[in-house]
């Protein structure tokens, strides 16, 4: 299973997606494929420079069982902290931009 959040994406970039998976919500969409799939579609969603930042939380076999990439300039990050992936909000105040 994945999903895909991105902010403000174009209609041509939901056209292609709504292809194979679901929009659930505006810029959310949902769906079950596999693995070649996954890939093919996270590669069109980093290409198109229209959309501020995108999420793909994918099923894996790992410790939390799932797995999260991010493009673009999200206001959030994915970290790892020892094998576990964590969300990093940028804020200056709080943390410093490393």
């Amino acid at each position: 299973m994945i999903v895909i959040t991105i902010e403000n994406a174009s209609n041509k970039l939901r056209g292609e997606l709504t292809k194979w998976i679901l929009e659930a919500r505006p810029g959310t969409f949902v769906g079950n494929v596999n693995s070649m799939v996954k890939d093919k579609l996270w590669n069109k969603v980093c290409e198109d420079t229209s959309h501020k930042g995108a999420l793909l939380i994918y099923s894996t076999n790992n410790e939390q069982g799932f797995a999260m990439l991010m493009c673009g300039e999200p206001y959030r990050n994915v970290v790892d902290v020892n094998g576990i992936q964590l969300i990093r909000v940028k804020n200056s105040e709080i943390m410093p931009d490393t």
